[in-house]
C-alpha cells in the first residue's frame, strides 16, 4: 500500500542537524570519536535547588496528573516575576502568559494560529531554519529579509518599508540573534516595534539567548512603549538555566492573541508536568548569581572557540552575545559546508556551516559552547594536528 505525504510538507525538509547527526553517530560507530561544536544543547545541570524541586514533586503522589493546557498559577506567577525583575516588564500571569513545553513549539503554534495560504511572512536570513519550516506548514509563504554584517545584522527598515507588504501578516525578529551573536538596543527596538505598527504587521520575537555572554541588561520587545499591540515574545529556560531537555518555554504578550494560541495549543497537548512545572518556579525565582556562575563558564570557553577560530584563519567579533560564536571563513572555501566537512573528515571535529540559517551565511561558520574546556581543548588539538601548525596559539582576529 502506498501512502502518500500530505501537501504541506512538500517544502519542508528532515531538519539538517537530524541528518546530520545521523551521519555523526554512523562516524562514532566507525571508530572516528566525533567532537561536536555544532549543536547548542547546554550541557551543564541545571541549579541543584531546581532538580531538588523536580524530585521533591515527583516523589508526591498528587503531582502525576493531566495539568491545565495553560500552566498552573504558580508557574504564571512566577514567569511574570521574572519579566518584572529581569526586562522591566509587567504581565498578567493570568491573561498576558501562557507556558509552552519549551519555546521551538510555540514557533509552530503561532504559525498555524495566525498564518494561513495567502499570506506572507518576513523571516530573517540568516535565521533558525524552524521560522520558514513553520511558516511553510502553516501554509503561508516565506519571505526573506536581509541581514548582513554591512548593516551589523539589523535589518534595514527603510529597504524594508519601500518593498509590497500588503499580504504580510508576521513578521520573525530574533535578539540577541542566532546565528550570528548580535545583540540590539532600545532604540532599535523602539524602530521596529514602530515599522510594524506602521504596517499592521503582528511582531514575534523570539528571545532565548538574552541571558548568555550578555554585558548590557537582557531586553524584551514588550518593553517598548505600544509594544503590546503588535508583539508576541517567546522565551525560554532552555539556555538561561540549562534546562533544555525540559521543554519550558513561554509566550507573552496581549492577552487575545494569547487566547486564540491557547485554542490551537489545547487539540495539541495535555499540559505540562506538574513536577516540571514546580521545578521551573524554582529556576526562575533564583537570584542573578546563578547568571554571574554560568557565564563565567562561557566566557572560559569562548576564549577557548577565539583560538580555534584563529587557528583556522576565520574572523569574528568578540563581543558576540548567546552560545555560540558567528565567524567569517578564510578565502578559499566554496562556502562553510565545505570547510565544515574539511574539518569533520580530516581532523574528526563537527562546526555547523553558517549556510543552513540561510543564503547569508554561507560565507560563515558556527561554533557552540556547550562543550567542556578540556573537549574544546581536544578539539583545537585535533585541527592544529590536521593543519599541521604548532601548539602556540595565534593572534586574536576581529571584523
Amino acid at each position: 500500500m502506498h501512502v502518500s505525504v500530505a501537501s504541506r510538507l512538500q517544502h519542508t525538509q528532515e531538519y539538517y542537524f537530524s541528518q546530520k547527526l545521523r551521519e555523526i553517530d554512523g562516524l562514532n560507530k566507525a571508530g572516528k570519536h566525533i567532537i561536536n561544536l555544532g549543536i547548542g544543547s547546554p550541557d551543564m545541570p541545571p541549579h541543584p535547588n531546581v532538580v531538588a524541586a523536580l524530585t521533591r514533586a515527583a516523589e508526591q503522589p498528587n503531582t502525576h496528573a493531566y495539568q491545565s493546557y495553560k500552566g498552573v498559577p504558580a508557574l504564571r506567577q512566577a514567569m511574570a516575576g521574572w519579566y518584572q525583575r529581569q526586562y522591566g516588564v509587567t504581565l498578567d500571569p493570568e491573561a498576558e502568559i501562557l507556558p509552552l513545553l519549551g519555546s521551538k513549539e510555540g514557533i509552530i503554534h503561532v504559525s498555524m494560529t495566525f498564518l494561513e495560504a495567502g499570506d506572507e511572512v518576513l523571516i530573517p536570513n540568516p535565521s533558525y531554519p524552524a521560522y520558514r519550516a513553520a511558516a511553510h506548514l502553516s501554509g503561508a509563504t516565506p519571505i526573506n529579509y536581509d541581514l548582513t554584517a554591512e548593516n551589523h545584522w539589523l535589518p534595514d527598515l527603510d529597504a524594508l518599508a519601500r518593498r509590497d507588504l500588503s499580504r504580510v501578516k508576521l513578521m520573525w525578529v530574533n535578539y540577541p540573534h542566532m546565528p550570528t551573536g548580535t545583540a540590539a538596543d532600545a532604540a532599535f527596538f523602539t524602530k521596529l516595534v514602530a515599522f510594524a505598527t506602521a504596517h499592521n504587521i503582528l511582531l514575534v520575537h523570539d528571545n532565548p539567548y538574552s541571558f548568555i555572554l550578555n554585558t548590557e541588561q537582557p531586553q524584551s520587545l514588550l518593553a517598548v512603549p505600544g509594544a503590546r499591540e503588535v508583539v508576541l515574545e517567546l522565551n525560554s529556560l532552555s539556555k538561561s538555566h540549562n534546562m533544555a531537555g525540559w521543554r519550558v518555554g513561554l509566550l507573552a504578550g496581549r492577552a487575545d492573541l494569547l487566547q486564540e494560541v491557547l485554542r490551537f495549543k489545547s487539540n495539541l497537548d495535555s499540559g505540562m508536568f506538574l513536577s516540571v512545572q514546580l521545578a521551573a518556579v524554582e529556576a526562575l525565582n533564583l537570584d542573578d548569581t546563578w547568571y554571574q556562575e554560568l557565564n563565567a563558564h562561557y566566557r572560559t570557553r569562548r576564549e577557548l572557540v577565539f583560538e580555534l577560530l584563529d587557528t583556522i584563519g576565520c574572523t569574528y567579533q568578540h563581543n558576540q552575545v548567546g552560545l555560540f560564536v558567528w565567524a567569517a571563513m578564510p578565502a578559499g572555501y566554496a562556502d562553510g559546508y565545505v570547510l565544515s566537512d574539511e574539518l569533520l573528515y580530516n581532523a574528526n571535529v563537527f562546526i555547523t556551516p553558517g549556510g543552513i540559517f540561510g543564503s547569508n551565511g554561507n560565507g560563515f561558520i558556527r561554533v557552540s559552547l556547550c562543550q567542556t574546556t578540556e573537549v574544546l581543548q581536544a578539539a583545537l588539538g585535533r585541527i592544529k594536528a590536521a593543519r599541521q601548525l604548532p601548539a602556540t596559539p595565534s593572534p586574536s582576529s576581529t571584523t
